[in-house]
């Protein structure tokens, strides 16, 4: 999966990143290689999030897709 990322480079040369397509999703580092590391742990640890099962009045039907 890919998806884009918006990256802000601070005055004192660190780095901050957000995820559009994942609201919340953000994270930081000292540098890009750190910043992209972190980006790959925030990511994962939010597609990793357990969610409740939806409720189903019994006529809806739940249907898994991989993205």
């Amino acid at each position: 999966m890919k998806t884009k990322v918006v990256v802000h480079e601070a005055e004192e040369g660190a780095y901050s990143a957000e995820v559009p397509a994942i609201p919340g999703c953000a994270t930081q580092g000292e540098t890009i290689e750190d910043l992209v590391s972190n980006l790959h742990e925030a990511i994962e640890g939010y597609l990793a999030v357990e969610v409740e099962e939806p409720k189903s009045t019994g006529k809806d039907r739940i249907q898994e897709i991989a993205i």
